[in-house]
């Protein structure tokens, strides 16, 4: 019976989550499995792996054979330098200790490298969001000047308007208070 370590699709239309699972080659790929391994989630960056690398190196060391994309993820997860390590130690070319070291130094270095990732693409929706914020108030900055603007434009044009109409209404008072006090002058 050939194993295979593989997909299997799962969750909802264009959301699509994924079981590492161990199967046998000839099942279909959501049908029957032996074992589920892990999860993995492509929506979320750095893309979700989420594996049991115990049970994943037992089966790889047994012989089940990854499909690509599992495959990818068993090297990005360190576990296909495991069993070349391991493959040397049976062999005797290294000793089990030199393997753990070598195992370990990878890990950390791909920890730092997973971290730096991460904490870069914060730090560009930091600073997105930073840049929007600016664009906002300088959009918000225009805009209030318009405005400061047009009511100048306004208060500048309802002024002259309001002389001419206290000139108007000024005009007719003052020819009655002469004529008043023409006539108060006559009497």
């Amino acid at each position: 019976m050939a194993v295979k370590i593989r997909l299997a699709r799962r969750g909802r239309k264009r959301r699509a989550m994924y079981d590492v699972v161990i199967a046998d080659a000839r099942a279909p790929r959501d049908g029957r499995f032996i074992e589920k391994i892990g999860t993995y989630n492509p929506n979320t960056d750095p893309a979700s792996i989420n594996i049991d690398n115990d049970r994943a190196f037992k089966w790889l060391m047994d012989g089940a054979q990854p499909t690509d994309t599992v495959k990818a993820m068993l090297s990005y997860r360190g576990l296909m330098l495991k069993k070349h390590l391991q493959i040397g130690v049976i062999k005797g070319a290294l000793t089990q200790e030199e393997a753990d070291k070598k195992f370990d130094a990878w890990v950390a270095d791909k920890d730092a490298k997973i971290a730096g990732k991460s904490e870069q693409l914060a730090k560009a929706k930091e600073d997105a969001k930073k840049a929007k914020l600016e664009a906002e108030a300088k959009v918000s900055a225009a805009r209030a000047e318009a405005l400061a603007a047009k009511k100048a434009e306004e208060e500048a044009a309802n002024a002259p308007a309001e002389e001419e109409a206290t000139d108007e209404a000024e005009a007719p008072a003052a020819e009655a208070t002469e004529e008043t006090s023409e006539e108060e002058k006559n009497d």
